[in-house]
């Protein structure tokens, strides 16, 4: 079923907005800052996504779950989308642990 793949990896970044909003994490705690850490870990990791593909070790696999919409020779738009959840879970996540750090940190100090 094409565009499966896409459609999860879509509602997920829901999620991740939605914990984002709730809790404050990352986008809704510093919006401008949150937007310039969004743009090079996304840029860093199509970088690699290109230097993969012209040494011959990222490829597209089997297709049935994929649109087969291409955003450059072996990388399928659903790439972008993957890269997009992998950089807001991972700050969510440390927007998450922090607070949890400095409490146990200054606890220690007392």
């Amino acid at each position: 079923m094409p565009g499966l793949y896409l459609a999860g990896l879509v509602v997920s970044l829901v999620g991740m907005t939605v914990l984002d909003a709730r809790f404050r994490l990352f986008f809704w705690r510093a919006p401008w800052r949150a937007a310039a850490v969004m743009t090079v870990g996304l840029g860093f990791f199509l970088v690699w996504d290109v230097a993969g593909v012209a040494s011959g070790i990222f490829f597209i696999g089997p297709q049935h779950l994929l649109t087969g919409v291409l955003l450059a020779p072996e990388v399928p738009l659903e790439e972008l989308f993957f890269l997009l959840l992998l950089c807001y879970s991972t700050m969510d996540l440390v927007g998450f642990v922090r607070p949890l750090v400095q409490r146990t940190t200054e606890r220690r100090r007392s």
